[in-house]
C-alpha cells in the first residue's frame, strides 16, 4: 500500500533512500504511529515527512504526492477494506487548525461538519465515475457539496481550484508551498540569492567608525585616538538588460521583483529594455523607445569587460529575428540578433540569460535553443535555484 508513495516521491525528485524507507518502516513497526485503522493519518504524515525529507525545499513536491498519494487511495471503491479508512481525523485536524471559529460555527449551523464528512464517505463508496454537474456526486461545475468548479454554501473542495470561496474544507492543503527551490518565490528571497555576486571593497569618504582601529591606536598613542574608515561595499558591476513586451508580459511580476532585488543589492547597476532579441538599441523609458534610443555600440565603448552582464527573457521568438538582417518584428536590423548578442558576450565575459519559462518547456522552442547556443549554454531558469546557479557562474 505504501510502495506507490515511496515511488512517487523519486518520481519528483525528492531524495529517497532506501534506508531512509526502512526507517519510516522501523518506526511504524516500533507503534510510532498505530497501524492499520487506527492509524491517524495526520500522524503518518508528519512522521514519514520527518524521516524521508532532508530539506525543506522538498516540503512542497512531497505534500503534493502525499495528498495525491493518499486522495487514490481514498477513492477506492466499496468493498476494498481501506474505503473504511477515510482520513477524517486528518481532515478535522485541518479544519482546527485552518477554519476561524466564526467559519466553524457557519458549518455548524448549516449541518454540522460530522454529518458532511459521513456523506463524503458514502459518496466515495458509491461513486464509481467521473460526474459532471448534479447535485449529489463528487465531480465539477454542479451544485453538490463535493468536488470544484460549481456553487455550495457548504462543502469539500477536491481536486480543482475554487471559485465562490465557500469551501468548508479544501482537499489537500499544501502547509509549505513557497518553500520548493524549483519555484519563483518574492522580492526577498531574490535578494538571498543575489547575494552570491558580491565582491567588497572600502571606498570613498571615510564615514565609518573604525573600533579596531580605535582601539588600537589608542593602547598605543595612550590617548584616545578616533579612527575612522570608507563605509564597505560591494564593488560588482552589473548591466541588466530586460526583456518587455509580447510573450514577457505573462511574466510582468517576476520581472519586477528581480528589477526591485537587484536595484537593492547591486550599487553599481545599470539597467537596459530590449525586445525578443539583442539588436543595435537599447533603451531606458519603455514610452519613449521609439525616439530616445541608446546605440548598443556606446554601451560596448562605455562598459569595461570587468562588468557582468544579465539578460533576462523568455527567447521566445521566430528564429529569423536571431539569425537573419531585417528579421527583428518591430524594425528593419542591418545586422542580425545573433551578431549583437556574440558582441555582448565577448565584451561582458561574465554574462548570463536568465529565463522565466520553466525549463522543461525549453526544448520545444527553437529560439531557446538558438539563444542558448549564442550565450554559451550559460542560459538559467528564472528560479531560486537557477538564480543560485546564475550567481556562482557570474563570480566565478
Amino acid at each position: 500500500m505504501l510502495l506507490p508513495f515511496f515511488t512517487a516521491l523519486r518520481d519528483v525528485r525528492v531524495p529517497v533512500s532506501p534506508k531512509e524507507w526502512l526507517h519510516l518502516m522501523e518506526a511504524m513497526d516500533r507503534g510510532v504511529v498505530g497501524p492499520g485503522s487506527s492509524m491517524a493519518v495526520e500522524d503518518f504524515y508528519h512522521l514519514s515527512r520527518a524521516v524521508l525529507v532532508k530539506d525543506e525545499k522538498h516540503y512542497d513536491r512531497f505534500d503534493q504526492v502525499f495528498g495525491q498519494v493518499f486522495r487514490g487511495v481514498e477513492r477506492v471503491g466499496a468493498g476494498d477494506e481501506v474505503t473504511a479508512d477515510i482520513p477524517e481525523d486528518w481532515l478535522r485536524q485541518l479544519n482546527e487548525r485552518y477554519l476561524s471559529d466564526e467559519e466553524k460555527a457557519e458549518i455548524e449551523a448549516l449541518g454540522g461538519f460530522d454529518e458532511l464528512m459521513e456523506t463524503l464517505r458514502k459518496r466515495l463508496e458509491e461513486q464509481r465515475k467521473r460526474h459532471e454537474g448534479g447535485s449529489k456526486w463528487i465531480g465539477s461545475g454542479g451544485t453538490s457539496p463535493f468536488g470544484h468548479g460549481g456553487y455550495n454554501p457548504e462543502g469539500v473542495r477536491i481536486g480543482g481550484p475554487g471559485k465562490q470561496g465557500r469551501a468548508v474544507k479544501v482537499w489537500e492543503k499544501r502547509e509549505y508551498r513557497n518553500l520548493d527551490d524549483s519555484v519563483e518565490l518574492g522580492t526577498r528571497n531574490i535578494k538571498v540569492a543575489l547575494r552570491r555576486l558580491r565582491r567588497f571593497a572600502r571606498q570613498g569618504t571615510p564615514e565609518e567608525l573604525d573600533i579596531d582601529g580605535t582601539i588600537d591606536g589608542t593602547a598605543r598613542q595612550g590617548w584616545l585616538d578616533i579612527r575612522m574608515r570608507p563605509e564597505r561595499r560591494n564593488t560588482i558591476r552589473v548591466l541588466l538588460f530586460l526583456d518587455v513586451g509580447g510573450s514577457m508580459d505573462a511574466h510582468i511580476k517576476l520581472c519586477e521583483e528581480l528589477f526591485s532585488a537587484a536595484r537593492t543589492e547591486f550599487r553599481n547597476l545599470e539597467f537596459f529594455y530590449f525586445h525578443n532579441c539583442l539588436y543595435e538599441g537599447v533603451w531606458k523609458d519603455n514610452r519613449r523607445r521609439h525616439s530616445e534610443q541608446t546605440p548598443t555600440w556606446d554601451l560596448l565603448n562605455k562598459y569595461p569587460g570587468d562588468w557582468r552582464a544579465v539578460f533576462v527573457g523568455d527567447a521566445t521568438m521566430s528564429p529569423y529575428e536571431i539569425t537573419m538582417p531585417g528579421g527583428s518584428v518591430e524594425h528593419w536590423n542591418e545586422e542580425a540578433g545573433a551578431v549583437w548578442l556574440n558582441r555582448a558576450v565577448k565584451q561582458w565575459e561574465k554574462s548570463v540569460w536568465l529565463n522565466p519559462v520553466a525549463e522543461r518547456h525549453w526544448r520545444f522552442t527553437a529560439s531557446v535553443g538558438l539563444v542558448r547556443e549564442v550565450m554559451e549554454e550559460r542560459m538559467f531558469p528564472l528560479t531560486l535555484a537557477g538564480l543560485d546557479s546564475a550567481m556562482r557562474a557570474l563570480a566565478r
